[in-house]
Protein backbone atom coordinates (compact mmCIF):
# COMPACT_ATOMS: atom_id res chain seq x y z
CA UNK A 1 0.00 0.00 0.00
CA UNK A 2 2.91 2.14 0.52
CA UNK A 3 4.24 1.52 -2.31
CA UNK A 4 0.21 2.53 -4.56
CA UNK A 5 0.70 5.97 -2.22
CA UNK A 6 4.34 6.26 -3.84
CA UNK A 7 2.02 7.28 -7.06
CA UNK A 8 1.35 10.97 -7.18
CA UNK A 9 -1.58 10.66 -9.49
CA UNK A 10 -3.52 8.20 -6.49
CA UNK A 11 -2.21 10.98 -3.67
CA UNK A 12 -3.87 13.36 -5.75
CA UNK A 13 -7.24 11.33 -6.41
CA UNK A 14 -7.66 10.45 -2.65
CA UNK A 15 -6.91 14.22 -1.75
CA UNK A 16 -9.80 15.39 -3.88
CA UNK A 17 -12.17 12.34 -2.91
CA UNK A 18 -11.33 13.50 1.16
CA UNK A 19 -12.51 17.11 0.22
CA UNK A 20 -15.57 15.39 -0.70
CA UNK A 21 -16.16 13.16 1.82
CA UNK A 22 -15.65 16.00 3.81
CA UNK A 23 -18.50 17.77 2.42
CA UNK A 24 -20.71 14.86 2.10
CA UNK A 25 -20.42 13.88 5.49
CA UNK A 26 -21.50 16.76 6.62
CA UNK A 27 -24.29 17.15 3.99
CA UNK A 28 -25.42 13.26 5.00
CA UNK A 29 -25.55 14.21 8.80
CA UNK A 30 -27.99 16.98 7.65
CA UNK A 31 -30.02 15.40 5.50
CA UNK A 32 -30.69 13.12 7.53
CA UNK A 33 -32.49 15.58 9.89
CA UNK A 34 -34.91 17.08 6.84
CA UNK A 35 -35.70 13.93 5.97
CA UNK A 36 -36.00 12.66 10.27
CA UNK A 37 -38.01 16.04 10.82
CA UNK A 38 -40.32 15.42 7.29
CA UNK A 39 -40.93 11.73 8.38
CA UNK A 40 -41.89 12.80 11.97
CA UNK A 41 -43.93 15.62 10.70
CA UNK A 42 -45.65 14.05 8.12
CA UNK A 43 -47.97 10.58 7.53
CA UNK A 44 -46.32 8.30 5.98
CA UNK A 45 -48.98 9.01 2.88
CA UNK A 46 -47.50 12.67 2.94
CA UNK A 47 -43.98 12.20 3.59
CA UNK A 48 -44.16 9.48 0.37
CA UNK A 49 -46.25 12.33 -1.58
CA UNK A 50 -43.22 14.37 -1.21
CA UNK A 51 -40.95 11.97 -1.99
CA UNK A 52 -42.72 11.72 -5.52
CA UNK A 53 -43.06 15.22 -6.10
CA UNK A 54 -39.12 15.73 -5.97
CA UNK A 55 -38.51 12.41 -8.00
CA UNK A 56 -40.79 13.38 -10.51
CA UNK A 57 -38.82 16.87 -11.11
CA UNK A 58 -35.41 14.78 -10.59
CA UNK A 59 -36.67 11.79 -13.09
CA UNK A 60 -37.58 13.97 -16.14
CA UNK A 61 -34.07 15.93 -14.97
CA UNK A 62 -31.99 13.03 -15.54
CA UNK A 63 -34.20 12.18 -18.51
CA UNK A 64 -32.95 14.77 -20.48
CA UNK A 65 -29.61 16.37 -18.63
CA UNK A 66 -26.62 16.63 -21.24
CA UNK A 67 -23.60 14.98 -19.03
CA UNK A 68 -21.58 18.44 -19.51
CA UNK A 69 -19.17 18.13 -16.64
CA UNK A 70 -17.70 14.96 -18.30
CA UNK A 71 -17.60 16.54 -21.62
CA UNK A 72 -15.66 19.61 -19.88
CA UNK A 73 -13.34 17.45 -18.36
CA UNK A 74 -12.72 15.05 -21.10
CA UNK A 75 -12.03 18.07 -23.33
CA UNK A 76 -11.35 20.79 -21.37
CA UNK A 77 -8.62 19.39 -18.63
CA UNK A 78 -6.49 18.55 -21.79
CA UNK A 79 -6.95 21.90 -23.20
CA UNK A 80 -6.16 23.65 -19.82
CA UNK A 81 -2.76 21.17 -19.37
CA UNK A 82 -1.35 22.87 -22.48
CA UNK A 83 -2.57 26.18 -21.70
CA UNK A 84 -5.18 26.28 -24.97
CA UNK A 85 -7.98 28.44 -23.36
CA UNK A 86 -9.53 29.25 -26.88
CA UNK A 87 -10.27 25.63 -26.82
CA UNK A 88 -11.24 25.43 -22.98
CA UNK A 89 -13.73 28.99 -24.16
CA UNK A 90 -15.52 26.44 -26.71
CA UNK A 91 -15.85 23.67 -24.65
CA UNK A 92 -17.35 25.68 -21.78
CA UNK A 93 -19.32 27.70 -23.24
CA UNK A 94 -21.04 24.45 -25.66
CA UNK A 95 -21.51 23.12 -22.51
CA UNK A 96 -23.78 25.64 -21.12
CA UNK A 97 -25.70 26.12 -24.17
CA UNK A 98 -26.39 22.30 -23.85
CA UNK A 99 -27.49 22.75 -20.42
CA UNK A 100 -29.54 25.40 -20.81
CA UNK A 101 -31.64 23.97 -23.96
CA UNK A 102 -31.89 20.81 -21.92
CA UNK A 103 -33.16 22.35 -18.87
CA UNK A 104 -35.64 24.69 -20.89
CA UNK A 105 -37.10 21.88 -22.71
CA UNK A 106 -37.34 19.12 -19.47
CA UNK A 107 -38.88 22.10 -18.05
CA UNK A 108 -41.56 22.30 -20.49
CA UNK A 109 -42.14 18.55 -21.37
CA UNK A 110 -42.21 17.96 -17.27
CA UNK A 111 -45.14 20.67 -16.74
CA UNK A 112 -46.38 19.29 -19.93
CA UNK A 113 -46.92 16.18 -18.48
CA UNK A 114 -47.53 15.66 -14.68
CA UNK A 115 -51.20 16.52 -15.32
CA UNK A 116 -51.64 13.37 -17.12
CA UNK A 117 -49.23 11.10 -14.96
CA UNK A 118 -49.84 12.49 -11.70
CA UNK A 119 -52.82 9.77 -11.56
CA UNK A 120 -50.54 7.58 -12.40
CA UNK A 121 -48.02 7.38 -9.77
CA UNK A 122 -50.54 8.40 -6.99
CA UNK A 123 -50.35 12.33 -6.84
CA UNK A 124 -53.73 13.35 -5.80
CA UNK A 125 -54.89 16.80 -7.82
CA UNK A 126 -54.52 18.72 -5.16
CA UNK A 127 -51.15 18.60 -4.34
CA UNK A 128 -50.38 19.35 -8.45
CA UNK A 129 -49.69 22.84 -8.24
CA UNK A 130 -47.16 22.04 -5.67
CA UNK A 131 -45.74 19.47 -8.11
CA UNK A 132 -45.68 22.17 -10.86
CA UNK A 133 -43.89 24.79 -8.82
CA UNK A 134 -41.28 22.14 -8.50
CA UNK A 135 -40.86 21.40 -12.03
CA UNK A 136 -39.34 25.23 -12.42
CA UNK A 137 -36.39 23.69 -10.85
CA UNK A 138 -35.54 21.26 -13.59
CA UNK A 139 -32.98 23.87 -15.44
CA UNK A 140 -30.89 24.13 -12.55
CA UNK A 141 -30.57 20.62 -11.52
CA UNK A 142 -29.58 19.50 -15.14
CA UNK A 143 -26.91 22.35 -15.44
CA UNK A 144 -23.41 20.14 -14.90
CA UNK A 145 -21.73 22.92 -16.07
CA UNK A 146 -20.25 24.29 -13.28
CA UNK A 147 -19.42 21.37 -11.58
CA UNK A 148 -17.24 20.40 -14.70
CA UNK A 149 -15.27 24.34 -14.35
CA UNK A 150 -14.59 23.26 -10.94
CA UNK A 151 -12.95 19.90 -11.68
CA UNK A 152 -11.50 21.32 -15.11
CA UNK A 153 -9.40 24.03 -12.32
CA UNK A 154 -9.21 21.16 -9.58
CA UNK A 155 -11.53 23.28 -6.82
CA UNK A 156 -12.65 20.39 -5.03
CA UNK A 157 -12.29 22.07 -1.88
CA UNK A 158 -15.11 24.51 -3.70
CA UNK A 159 -16.87 21.65 -4.70
CA UNK A 160 -17.33 19.89 -1.05
CA UNK A 161 -18.18 23.46 0.36
CA UNK A 162 -21.06 23.99 -1.96
CA UNK A 163 -22.23 20.17 -1.31
CA UNK A 164 -23.54 21.53 2.31
CA UNK A 165 -25.85 24.32 1.28
CA UNK A 166 -28.85 22.14 -0.06
CA UNK A 167 -28.51 19.64 2.96
CA UNK A 168 -28.06 22.90 5.41
CA UNK A 169 -30.73 24.77 4.02
CA UNK A 170 -33.21 21.86 3.47
CA UNK A 171 -32.43 20.99 7.68
CA UNK A 172 -33.53 24.46 8.71
CA UNK A 173 -36.55 24.24 6.93
CA UNK A 174 -37.07 21.19 7.57
CA UNK A 175 -36.90 21.91 11.22
CA UNK A 176 -38.84 24.94 11.20
CA UNK A 177 -41.35 23.07 9.33
CA UNK A 178 -42.10 20.50 12.18
CA UNK A 179 -41.79 23.02 14.99
CA UNK A 180 -44.14 25.62 13.67
CA UNK A 181 -46.16 22.67 12.40
CA UNK A 182 -46.32 24.26 8.89
CA UNK A 183 -47.59 20.96 7.25
CA UNK A 184 -47.01 19.78 3.68
CA UNK A 185 -46.92 22.88 2.03
CA UNK A 186 -43.64 24.08 4.38
CA UNK A 187 -41.96 21.15 3.67
CA UNK A 188 -42.49 20.97 -0.20
CA UNK A 189 -40.90 24.44 -0.02
CA UNK A 190 -38.42 24.04 2.10
CA UNK A 191 -37.17 21.19 -0.69
CA UNK A 192 -37.45 23.57 -3.31
CA UNK A 193 -35.50 26.27 -2.11
CA UNK A 194 -32.78 23.81 -0.54
CA UNK A 195 -32.31 22.73 -4.26
CA UNK A 196 -32.49 26.13 -5.36
CA UNK A 197 -29.68 27.61 -3.03
CA UNK A 198 -27.47 25.19 -3.85
CA UNK A 199 -27.62 25.43 -7.60
CA UNK A 200 -27.15 28.91 -7.56
CA UNK A 201 -24.42 28.44 -5.41
CA UNK A 202 -22.44 26.26 -7.70
CA UNK A 203 -23.10 28.40 -10.50
CA UNK A 204 -21.07 31.33 -8.27
CA UNK A 205 -18.47 29.43 -7.52
CA UNK A 206 -17.76 28.33 -11.64
CA UNK A 207 -18.32 31.99 -12.07
CA UNK A 208 -15.68 32.94 -9.74
CA UNK A 209 -13.15 30.80 -10.75
CA UNK A 210 -13.75 31.48 -14.50
CA UNK A 211 -13.49 35.19 -13.63
CA UNK A 212 -10.13 34.27 -11.68
CA UNK A 213 -8.89 32.75 -15.29
CA UNK A 214 -9.87 35.72 -17.23
CA UNK A 215 -12.90 33.45 -19.05
CA UNK A 216 -15.55 34.70 -18.48
CA UNK A 217 -16.76 35.26 -22.13
CA UNK A 218 -17.26 31.51 -21.62
CA UNK A 219 -20.63 32.02 -20.13
CA UNK A 220 -22.16 32.71 -23.44
CA UNK A 221 -23.62 30.03 -24.05
CA UNK A 222 -23.03 28.60 -28.21
CA UNK A 223 -23.88 25.63 -30.01
CA UNK A 224 -23.00 25.62 -33.75
CA UNK A 225 -19.63 27.55 -33.70
CA UNK A 226 -18.37 25.27 -30.85
CA UNK A 227 -19.76 22.22 -32.04
CA UNK A 228 -17.93 22.39 -35.47
CA UNK A 229 -15.02 22.98 -34.39
CA UNK A 230 -14.58 20.33 -31.52
CA UNK A 231 -13.79 17.14 -32.89
CA UNK A 232 -16.60 14.22 -32.19
CA UNK A 233 -18.29 16.88 -29.88
CA UNK A 234 -22.04 15.92 -30.62
CA UNK A 235 -21.19 12.13 -30.45
CA UNK A 236 -19.98 12.04 -26.72
CA UNK A 237 -22.58 14.36 -25.45
CA UNK A 238 -25.05 12.15 -26.84
CA UNK A 239 -23.75 8.94 -26.15
CA UNK A 240 -22.76 10.00 -22.60
CA UNK A 241 -26.47 11.82 -22.20
CA UNK A 242 -28.62 8.44 -23.10
CA UNK A 243 -26.11 6.53 -21.01
CA UNK A 244 -26.59 8.47 -18.07
CA UNK A 245 -30.06 9.39 -18.23
CA UNK A 246 -31.07 5.94 -18.39
CA UNK A 247 -28.85 4.85 -15.43
CA UNK A 248 -29.52 8.59 -13.27
CA UNK A 249 -33.30 7.70 -13.77
CA UNK A 250 -33.27 4.99 -11.50
CA UNK A 251 -33.72 6.03 -8.37
CA UNK A 252 -36.63 9.10 -9.16
CA UNK A 253 -38.39 5.99 -11.37
CA UNK A 254 -38.04 3.32 -9.12
CA UNK A 255 -39.81 5.52 -6.35
CA UNK A 256 -42.52 6.37 -9.12
CA UNK A 257 -43.11 2.68 -9.64
CA UNK A 258 -42.95 1.77 -6.24
CA UNK A 259 -45.88 4.02 -5.79
CA UNK A 260 -47.83 3.59 -8.76
CA UNK A 261 -47.73 -0.70 -7.39
CA UNK A 262 -47.74 -0.27 -3.91
CA UNK A 263 -48.74 3.42 -3.10
CA UNK A 264 -46.87 6.05 -1.32
CA UNK A 265 -46.17 4.93 2.02
CA UNK A 266 -43.92 2.31 0.21
CA UNK A 267 -42.67 4.72 -1.55
CA UNK A 268 -41.28 6.46 0.91
CA UNK A 269 -40.29 3.32 2.50
CA UNK A 270 -38.21 2.13 -0.50
CA UNK A 271 -36.92 5.99 -0.73
CA UNK A 272 -35.68 5.53 3.25
CA UNK A 273 -33.21 2.36 2.06
CA UNK A 274 -32.32 4.12 -1.18
CA UNK A 275 -31.09 7.06 1.23
CA UNK A 276 -29.34 5.04 3.55
CA UNK A 277 -27.93 2.44 0.32
CA UNK A 278 -26.74 6.01 -1.70
CA UNK A 279 -24.85 6.99 1.44
CA UNK A 280 -23.20 3.81 2.04
CA UNK A 281 -21.72 4.21 -1.76
CA UNK A 282 -20.97 7.71 -1.76
CA UNK A 283 -16.88 6.83 -0.75
CA UNK A 284 -17.15 5.07 -4.25
CA UNK A 285 -19.00 8.27 -5.59
CA UNK A 286 -16.38 10.41 -4.33
CA UNK A 287 -13.52 8.68 -5.57
CA UNK A 288 -14.91 8.18 -8.98
CA UNK A 289 -15.08 12.31 -9.43
CA UNK A 290 -11.52 13.06 -8.46
CA UNK A 291 -10.75 9.98 -10.59
CA UNK A 292 -12.37 10.36 -13.95
CA UNK A 293 -10.33 14.43 -14.43
CA UNK A 294 -7.10 12.65 -13.12
CA UNK A 295 -7.12 9.10 -15.44
CA UNK A 296 -8.17 11.88 -18.95
CA UNK A 297 -4.47 13.20 -18.13
CA UNK A 298 -3.07 9.70 -18.81
CA UNK A 299 -1.94 7.92 -21.80
CA UNK A 300 -4.44 5.36 -22.09
CA UNK A 301 -1.75 2.97 -23.91
CA UNK A 302 0.56 2.59 -20.65
CA UNK A 303 -0.53 0.41 -18.24
CA UNK A 304 -0.73 3.33 -15.87
CA UNK A 305 -4.06 4.36 -15.85
CA UNK A 306 -5.37 0.44 -16.00
CA UNK A 307 -3.19 -0.36 -12.77
CA UNK A 308 -4.24 3.05 -11.32
CA UNK A 309 -7.93 2.04 -12.01
CA UNK A 310 -7.20 -1.66 -9.69
CA UNK A 311 -5.87 -0.48 -7.26
CA UNK A 312 -8.49 2.64 -6.59
CA UNK A 313 -11.10 -0.56 -7.33
CA UNK A 314 -9.56 -2.30 -4.58
CA UNK A 315 -9.65 0.61 -2.10
CA UNK A 316 -13.09 1.34 -2.51
CA UNK A 317 -14.19 -2.42 -2.46
CA UNK A 318 -12.19 -2.32 0.80
CA UNK A 319 -14.08 0.45 2.60
CA UNK A 320 -17.27 -1.32 1.20
CA UNK A 321 -17.11 -4.35 3.02
CA UNK A 322 -16.46 -1.90 6.26
CA UNK A 323 -19.55 0.23 5.28
CA UNK A 324 -21.69 -2.80 4.57
CA UNK A 325 -20.93 -4.23 8.33
CA UNK A 326 -21.78 -1.16 9.57
CA UNK A 327 -25.31 -1.10 7.97
CA UNK A 328 -26.41 -4.53 8.93
CA UNK A 329 -25.10 -3.93 12.46
CA UNK A 330 -26.46 -0.10 12.72
CA UNK A 331 -28.73 -0.02 10.35
CA UNK A 332 -32.09 -0.85 12.52
CA UNK A 333 -31.09 1.45 15.41
CA UNK A 334 -30.53 4.42 13.15
CA UNK A 335 -33.57 4.65 11.37
CA UNK A 336 -35.34 4.15 14.19
CA UNK A 337 -33.97 6.87 16.26
CA UNK A 338 -33.78 8.61 13.13
CA UNK A 339 -37.67 8.16 11.53
CA UNK A 340 -39.70 6.55 13.98
CA UNK A 341 -40.75 2.62 14.70
CA UNK A 342 -42.89 3.57 11.84
CA UNK A 343 -40.38 3.32 8.99
CA UNK A 344 -38.35 0.44 10.98
CA UNK A 345 -39.67 -1.85 8.34
CA UNK A 346 -37.30 -0.47 5.72
CA UNK A 347 -34.04 -1.66 7.24
CA UNK A 348 -35.16 -5.46 5.67
CA UNK A 349 -34.84 -3.73 2.26
CA UNK A 350 -32.19 -1.86 3.20
CA UNK A 351 -30.14 -5.27 4.37
CA UNK A 352 -31.25 -6.72 1.35
CA UNK A 353 -29.87 -3.61 -1.18
CA UNK A 354 -26.56 -3.24 0.54
CA UNK A 355 -25.35 -7.14 -0.72
CA UNK A 356 -24.86 -5.31 -4.14
CA UNK A 357 -22.59 -2.66 -2.28
CA UNK A 358 -19.10 -4.18 -2.56
CA UNK A 359 -20.06 -4.84 -6.18
CA UNK A 360 -21.39 -1.31 -7.01
CA UNK A 361 -17.90 0.21 -4.97
CA UNK A 362 -14.92 -1.80 -6.58
CA UNK A 363 -16.97 -1.57 -10.43
CA UNK A 364 -16.75 2.34 -10.24
CA UNK A 365 -13.61 2.66 -12.37
CA UNK A 366 -15.06 1.01 -15.33
CA UNK A 367 -17.21 3.87 -16.71
CA UNK A 368 -14.32 6.17 -16.74
CA UNK A 369 -11.69 3.46 -18.12
CA UNK A 370 -14.36 2.91 -21.27
CA UNK A 371 -14.32 6.94 -21.66
CA UNK A 372 -10.54 7.18 -21.81
CA UNK A 373 -10.16 4.45 -24.06
CA UNK A 374 -12.83 6.05 -26.58
CA UNK A 375 -15.00 3.19 -26.28
CA UNK A 376 -18.47 5.33 -24.64
CA UNK A 377 -21.05 3.17 -27.12
CA UNK A 378 -19.71 0.12 -25.03
CA UNK A 379 -20.99 2.50 -21.68
CA UNK A 380 -23.69 3.29 -23.12
CA UNK A 381 -24.62 -0.07 -24.44
CA UNK A 382 -24.38 -1.44 -20.94
CA UNK A 383 -26.17 1.25 -18.92
CA UNK A 384 -28.98 0.97 -21.38
CA UNK A 385 -29.37 -2.98 -21.57
CA UNK A 386 -29.11 -2.87 -17.96
CA UNK A 387 -31.69 -0.74 -17.27
CA UNK A 388 -33.86 -2.12 -19.32
CA UNK A 389 -33.51 -5.71 -17.42
CA UNK A 390 -33.74 -4.22 -13.88
CA UNK A 391 -36.91 -2.17 -15.29
CA UNK A 392 -38.83 -5.69 -16.04
CA UNK A 393 -37.45 -7.03 -13.14
CA UNK A 394 -38.92 -4.12 -10.85
CA UNK A 395 -41.97 -5.10 -12.14
CA UNK A 396 -42.05 -8.28 -12.25
CA UNK A 397 -40.71 -8.57 -8.73
CA UNK A 398 -42.79 -6.53 -6.70
CA UNK A 399 -45.80 -8.38 -8.07
CA UNK A 400 -43.99 -11.25 -6.43
CA UNK A 401 -42.62 -9.93 -3.62
CA UNK A 402 -43.87 -6.75 -2.85
CA UNK A 403 -41.61 -4.19 -1.44
CA UNK A 404 -38.02 -6.32 -1.04
CA UNK A 405 -38.79 -7.86 -4.47
CA UNK A 406 -37.78 -4.06 -5.32
CA UNK A 407 -34.79 -4.56 -3.66
CA UNK A 408 -33.89 -7.83 -5.01
CA UNK A 409 -34.84 -6.07 -8.66
CA UNK A 410 -32.26 -3.65 -7.46
CA UNK A 411 -29.37 -6.04 -6.22
CA UNK A 412 -29.80 -7.58 -9.64
CA UNK A 413 -29.26 -4.21 -11.90
CA UNK A 414 -26.13 -3.60 -10.50
CA UNK A 415 -24.42 -6.74 -11.14
CA UNK A 416 -25.95 -6.91 -14.47
CA UNK A 417 -24.46 -3.52 -15.45
CA UNK A 418 -21.33 -4.36 -13.68
CA UNK A 419 -21.01 -7.37 -15.98
CA UNK A 420 -21.68 -5.64 -18.95
CA UNK A 421 -19.13 -3.06 -18.11
CA UNK A 422 -16.69 -5.30 -17.14
CA UNK A 423 -16.29 -7.38 -20.69
CA UNK A 424 -15.72 -4.49 -22.59
CA UNK A 425 -13.09 -2.86 -20.03
CA UNK A 426 -11.13 -5.65 -20.20
CA UNK A 427 -11.30 -6.17 -24.10
CA UNK A 428 -10.13 -2.37 -24.07
CA UNK A 429 -7.08 -3.26 -21.75
CA UNK A 430 -5.84 -5.82 -23.82
CA UNK A 431 -5.79 -3.85 -27.13
CA UNK A 432 -4.67 -0.96 -25.21
CA UNK A 433 -1.12 -1.18 -27.18
CA UNK A 434 -3.41 0.14 -30.41
CA UNK A 435 -4.21 3.14 -28.60
CA UNK A 436 -1.87 5.96 -28.82
CA UNK A 437 -2.38 9.19 -27.01
CA UNK A 438 -1.99 11.22 -29.73
CA UNK A 439 -5.30 9.25 -31.02
CA UNK A 440 -6.92 9.56 -27.45
CA UNK A 441 -6.00 13.31 -27.73
CA UNK A 442 -7.57 13.81 -30.74
CA UNK A 443 -11.20 14.64 -28.93
CA UNK A 444 -9.93 17.44 -27.15
CA UNK A 445 -7.31 18.89 -30.19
Amino acid sequence: MKRWFSDGVLRTIVRNASYLAGGKLGGAMLGLLALACAGRGMSTALFGTLILIHSYANGIGAVVKFQTWQFIVRYGAPALKRGDTTTLRDVTSFAIGLDLASGLLGMTGGMLLLPHASGWFGLSPENLKLAMLYCTLIPTMTAASPTGILRVFDRFDQLALQQLVTPLVRAIGAALSYLFDLGFTGFVLTWYLADLAGDLCLWALSIQELRRHELLSALRPSLIGPGRRLPRSWSFVWTTNIAHSIWAAWGPVSNLVVGALLGPAAAGLFKIAATFFDSASKPADLISRSFYPEIMRLDPSSRHPWQLASRSAIISAGIAVIVLLLVMVGGKPVIDLTFGKRYVEAIDLLQLMTASLVVAMAAFPLESLLYMAGRERSALVAEGTAALCYAALLVVLIHLFGLLGAGLAYVAGVCIKTVLMLAPTILAYRRRHVLSHDTAMVMSA
